[in-house]
This record gives structure tokens, sequence and C-alpha cells, in this order.
């Protein structure tokens, strides 16, 4: 006997019978009350997860909510094993790894993203149940596991208030709040292009993955201080390696790395320039089977300098489709280096 004998240790179905979409969102309801019970789930919250999925993308939020209320009464009056082996007859063969991940989504610890240890059992057996290999189901963990570390990064600035189209913009041009510098808006309102602010930043972006970013600090004279004992190349190393790296990348893309560095001693007095390479970092995203997002792969590269007195890192971006392989770190270092030495040169700085 295990915990878990009351989905799986039955041959007992409904009388009433389940459209293919309707067993995904079961298989969700049935993972979500095993470890609790019907009155804690949450059929907002799990139907919005649901929505999510490619395959109720004809429904709206509202009828997978009735949905999922629908299926959580079942489950109540009928037991989550009948429910379960209905939903299981019913899964179409292409939408069998949509059912494995509709369980995923219920199982994840959405803090820490990870299937806590205590739930691995039942994952396993819902594996069994729906006759899925090792790699397809590992395959499935991983790509949920993204695509929520993916919704919560906060690096792209995806606060709306703060986000304006290029056709919203009435200037060609771009003027910083605090007068340091214009630049004229690079991306083109026909390819999507956004305006993307918050203090001491502006992102110019679009739909077909270009990302060119300022940040931009007032250097207070303590930092000035700091600057003079150790040297630009040191200070803006540090800068870049110790702090910006750490907090805008590193904590919001996992497995992300600095690969290339070097200074540029001819540019504004010295330019410190690192590339970092993001896996699942990019501000593209691809659709999967299951109906999750993930998030390509990108380099980053990022170029700090001082002039007047204002720090400066600009940033670009370039990402890789699924299956492109990326050239020679040092010519992809390089290219992206023309990239943001070409944006920079159309900065006009107070």
């Amino acid at each position: 006997m295990t915990k878990y004998d009351k989905v799986f240790n039955s041959q007992k179905t409904l009388e009433e019978s389940l459209t293919p979409e309707e067993a995904v969102a079961a298989i969700a309801v049935v993972t979500a009350i095993a470890d609790s019970s019907a009155e804690e789930v949450d059929p907002e919250g799990l139907a919005g997860i649901l929505w999510e999925f490619e395959v109720f993308e004809e429904y709206s939020e509202d009828e997978i909510i009735e949905i999922v209320d629908r299926l959580i009464g079942i489950a109540e009056e009928k037991g989550l094993s009948p429910l379960f082996n209905t939903a299981n007859e019913s899964l179409t063969e292409d939408l069998v790894l949509d059912g494995f991940a509709a369980g995923v989504v219920a199982l994840l610890d959405d803090e820490e993203l990870i299937i806590p240890n205590q739930k691995q059992p039942f994952l396993k057996q819902l594996q069994e149940a729906l006759e899925l290999e090792d790699e397809e189901a590992d395959e499935i963990v991983k790509e949920i596991i993204a695509a929520f570390q993916a919704a919560g990064n906060e690096e792209y600035l995806d606060d709306e208030d703060d986000t304006i189209t290029v056709e919203e913009y009435t200037e060609d041009i771009y003027e910083s709040p605090l007068g340091n510098f214009t630049v004229p808006i690079p991306v083109d309102p026909e390819q999507g292009g956004k305006i993307q602010t918050q203090e001491g930043v502006v992102g110019f972006s679009d739909d077909f993955g270009t990302l060119l970013r300022i940040d931009y600090y007032p250097v207070p004279p303590e930092q000035l201080a700091e600057l003079e004992s150790q040297g630009q190349e040191e200070y803006l190393q540090s800068i870049v390696v110790e702090k910006y790296v750490p907090q805008a990348i590193f904590a919001n893309v996992a497995d992300a790395q600095v690969k290339y560095s070097e200074y540029l001693e001819d540019m504004f007095e010295g330019a410190y320039y690192a590339l970092v390479d993001m896996p699942k970092g990019s501000t593209m995203s691809q659709q999967e089977n299951n109906g999750t997002s993930t998030r390509l792969d990108a380099y980053r590269g990022l170029l700090a300098f001082i002039n007047g007195e204002f720090l400066y890192i600009v940033s670009n971006q370039r990402s890789f489709l699924n299956g492109e392989i990326p050239n020679d770190i040092a010519e992809e270092a390089e290219y992206i280096k023309d990239n943001i030495l070409s944006f920079v040169e159309t900065i006009e700085f107070s």
C-alpha cells in the first residue's frame, strides 16, 4: 500500500466522459488534491496557469475556471481514482505530455521552483500511469521550471506603467529625464518597438529580439575617490563583475556566466567590456507543445564607461533560436561589442 493508492490503485472510472482538454485539467485537479483536500485548491489560480497551455487557447479564463470547479466537485463526489482513470482514458496521444505537464504545474513549489521531495513519489507514479519514459518526463519538468523562472524574471523592465510603444512616443529622439544624454530611438514601431524605462534605465526592444539598454548612474564623490585610488580599469571591472552582473543577471538567470572581458583604453579614457552567457535568459521566448513558453539562450554584451558625472552600462543581447549554434566566443564577443559601439556612437552626451 502506498500513500497514493487512492489515485492509482483502482480501475474505477466515471460514468460520464471527459473531453481531451477536460482530461488535461482533471490531471491538474487530481494532483492538486492528492496531497491536500479539495477545499484547499484555488480554482482561479489553477485555471490561470492552465490558461497558458496551448491546448486551452480557444477557451476563456472564465470557461477554464468553470471546468476546474466542476472537476473539483466530481473529485469530491466520486473520488480521485475514477476521475484520474477517466482522464487518462480520455487523453488523446498528442495530449499525454500536456497531461503530465499539468500535473507538474500542480506539484511545483512556485517560490523555490522545485518539485518538493515529498511530492516526487506522486510525480513518478503519474509518469508511470501515463506511460512516459524518464527522458520525456524529465524534459517536461525542466521546461515547466524554466517557464516559471522566466515569468518571475524582473530584469527586463516588465512594469507596464513604464512601457510605451514607439508609436506612442511622439519624438524620434529619446531624452534622459536627468538631461545627461539623448539618443535616436533604435527600434521600429512596425516591428513592435517598445521603450521601457525606470529610474536610471532605458531599454529599447522589439518583437524580433532586439534589446539595447542604457543603465546610467550619477557618480557620487566617494565613488570618485574610489575610482582615483583603484584606477579606471579595476574600478569599472568591479562595478560590472562584482555588482551589476550578479544583481541584474545572475539573480535572474540560472547558470549565467561571464565568458569574455576586455579593457578598452582608448574609449572614454577607458571602458570595460564583458560578455555574459545566459542560458534560457533571452527576452525572446519560444512556445512549447505543452503550452508553456521557454526563453531562448542568449549572450549579453555589457560596456561600462564614465562620461561627465555619470557611469554608463550599455548592453546588447543576441538570442539563439533552438538548434542555433553560437560561433567561437571571441567572435560572438566582437560582434556584440561592435553593435554596442555603433549604438554608443549615436548617443549625444550632455
